[in-house]
This record gives structure tokens, C-alpha cells and sequence, in this order.
């Protein structure tokens, strides 16, 4: 049996006349580029959300720069964010020009641990940038009291929680702005890169859209240094068929992850990330802790599972980053969870069968690494 660790095809035949008819709509309006359908997707997207507004951008860097540059974060400030993640988190605060400050992440959870990050609060950290990692939302009340204290915003890097929930919230109304990425394997993915801000503030919104938009807000007229950063309208198009279908399909996700979640209840080479209270977890990814991980990884390949591993490095042993070590510092939980992590093929067209087969086939791949 072969599973994929995602299958874009089987999503695509379940609402293809939807999406062709999507697609055919922009083409035949010929409206490429601020098209309508892209203000039609930032208005139910936000509301989608719980915030006022969203703003369409090329990709989930750019909105995480975009969101940066927009809140006067740049050179000689400082940005908190997760020694695990994707890079993407810390490159959004470089390419604004700030400077990302890490902060290692919980050992059952891999989340920003928020007792560390008083410590790494300075005179020149101007944000805390948590990270909903595998659709999981961080510690959102306690990071805002440290935040309160010190005076500091609060912005989500929400790429991978599209729909996740924190006390009744949707990711994306959680901070002073939030982050997403439109990447076609996320819960809500495009046919191409596409990213989006979400925001309350009417300030920041309007300085985005002049930001994403080479600094103009008419043709010609460009009132400062900006990015070519719009979300395409195709994009949008098919963005909003999608959003109709993102309930239904994160709910899935949350029963399969249930599923992962008994069958392997009493196989404890694998160890499950906990679920904490009052958090409502998309899962993005299903991801696992083992040991001998990257020859279990291969096991699985060979018996045609495609397993993946997000990620096999921290930020700090990144050649990009390692220059940002301070004296003393060492993040031993994602050190940990880099040389364990295991992610287990996760998408919302997943039968019972794939899953048994999926969970059969990863403990006995550790039973004969074993002998």
C-alpha cells in the first residue's frame, strides 16, 4: 500500500467543477492582478478569523516581513520567537531588518516556552512572535501578560493554524496582527505560494496594503520603499472555494489525529505531543516523538509511506543563524525535538485503513530496528 504524506489530488477531485469554475471566473474577467475575488477572499477570511482585516501577500514570509515593516520593527530591534520552527519565522524578522532573538519550546508540546522568555527580554525587544506550530496555538494568555509587563506586541505566526483555536478564538485574532501561509500543503492551501496579515488595527492594514503594493496607493505615485507582494486573484479564487470546505476538513483531521491517537496509546517508543486545555489543535501535521527516528523515516519509505520530519534542525544550528548565539545560551527541548520529531501522513482524505496500515508499519519498523 503507498500513502502519501499529503494527497492535493484527492482534494482537488472532491471539488474540482467548484475550483475549475473558480479559476474560469478570473480568467474570463482577465482582472489578474487586486482583482475582485481577492476582496472578496480578504473579507470572509477575516471574518472567518475574528479580525477586522485581512491583507492578501505573495507568501507567509512575506507577511510575516510585511507585518514587521508595517508595526516600525526594523534595525536594532528585537523579535522574540521559537528556537523550533520554520525558518520562515526568524527570515520574516531578518528581512524586516530586526533581529530574531530565540527562546527554547516545551518539551510536551513543542511551543514557545513562555517561563524562558522573560530572560530574553531587552531594551531593544520591541515583540513576541510565538509560533501555532503543527496547528497547535501557543500559551496566548500567559504570553500576553509577559508581554503586558514589558510593554511589548504580541504577533501570531500562524502558517500552519488555519482554524485552530485558543478559549474560543481563531488563530489569526489572537495578537496585535497575525501571520498565515496560503503554501499549497497547508489547511488552507493555494495552487502556488500565497500569504495573508489579519489585523485589527486599521493602521497597520492600510500601511500593508501600501507596503505589499511597491509603496503606492496610486498607480505611479509611490510614497515609499514597497514590495511586489499581492496575492494573486487566481489564488484568491480558489482560496475562497476552499475556506467553504475548511471545517469540515480540519474536523477530519482532528478525527484522525484521535485515531493516531489510540492506536498508538500503548506503543511508547512514540511519544504524542499533549493537547492542552481550552485549545481547539487543526493539525497541520501529526507529528510524534521516537528514537532511532530517521531509520524508522526510512522503513516507512520502503514500505511506501511517506513520513516526514519538521524539522531536523533548530533555528541555532542553522548556518543562517548560528551567528545569533549568545554566550551561554543552549535550547536543549529543540535540540530534543529536532533529533526526534516524526511527522505521520496527515490530510483529511486519510481512510481507517491508511492510518491502521500507517501505525502497524511504524511499530513494526521500531521493533526490528530493535532485533
Amino acid at each position: 500500500m503507498t500513502i502519501p504524506f499529503v494527497d492535493l489530488g484527492a482534494q482537488y477531485e472532491s471539488i474540482k467543477h467548484e475550483i475549475d469554475e473558480a479559476i474560469r471566473g478570473v480568467l474570463e474577467s482577465r482582472c489578474f492582478i487586486l482583482g475582485p475575488q481577492l476582496d472578496e477572499f480578504e473579507r470572509t477570511f477575516a471574518s472567518y478569523c475574528g479580525a477586522q482585516h485581512c491583507i492578501g501577500v505573495a507568501s507567509g514570509t512575506d507577511a510575516l516581513h510585511l507585518m514587521l515593516r508595517g508595526l516600525g520593527i526594523g534595525p536594532g530591534d528585537e523579535v522574540i520567537v521559537p528556537a523550533f520552527t520554520f525558518v520562515a519565522t526568524a527570515l520574516g524578522v531578518s528581512l524586516a531588518g530586526a533581529t530574531p532573538v530565540l527562546v527554547d519550546v516545551r518539551r510536551e508540546d513543542a511551543l514557545i516556552d513562555p517561563e524562558k522568555i522573560p530572560a530574553a527580554i531587552t531594551d531593544r525587544t520591541k515583540a513576541i512572535l510565538p509560533v501555532h506550530l503543527y496547528g497547535r496555538c501557543a500559551d496566548m494568555d500567559r504570553i500576553h501578560q509577559i508581554a503586558a509587563d514589558a510593554g511589548l506586541l504580541v504577533l501570531e505566526d500562524a502558517a500552519q493554524a488555519h482554524g485552530a483555536k485558543y478559549k474560543g478564538k481563531r488563530a489569526g485574532s489572537l495578537g496585535h496582527a497575525a501571520a498565515f501561509s496560503f503554501y499549497p500543503g497547508k489547511n488552507l492551501g493555494a495552487y502556488g505560494d500565497g500569504g495573508a496579515i489579519t489585523t485589527d488595527n486599521d493602521e497597520l492594514a492600510e500601511r500593508i496594503r501600501l507596503l505589499r503594493n511597491w509603496g503606492s496607493r496610486k498607480k505611479y505615485y509611490h510614497e515609499e520603499v514597497g514590495l511586489n507582494s499581492r496575492l494573486d486573484t487566481l489564488q484568491a479564487a480558489v482560496l475562497s472555494t476552499k475556506l467553504n470546505y475548511l471545517d469540515e476538513w480540519n474536523k477530519r483531521r482532528r478525527q484522525h489525529a484521535m485515531m493516531y491517537d489510540q492506536l498508538l496509546a500503548d506503543k511508547h517508543e512514540f511519544v504524542r505531543p499533549r493537547e492542552s486545555t481550552g485549545t481547539e489543535p487543526v493539525y497541520h501535521l501529526y507529528v510524534v516523538r521516537c528514537a532511532k527516528r530517521d531509520e524508522v523515516v526510512r522503513s516507512l519509505q520502503e514500505t511506501g509511506i511517506q513520513a516526514g520530519i519538521h524539522y531536523p534542525f533548530p533555528l541555532h544550528r542553522l548556518g543562517a543563524y548560528q551567528h545569533l548565539i549568545r554566550p551561554g545560551a543552549h535550547f536543549p527541548e529543540a535540540d530534543s525535538w529536532a533529533a526526534e520529531c516524526l511527522s505521520l501522513p496527515m490530510y483529511p482524505e486519510l481512510t481507517q485503513s491508511q492510518i491502521e496500515y500507517v501505525v502497524y508499519q511504524a511499530t513494526h519498523a521500531f521493533e526490528r530496528l530493535n532485533g
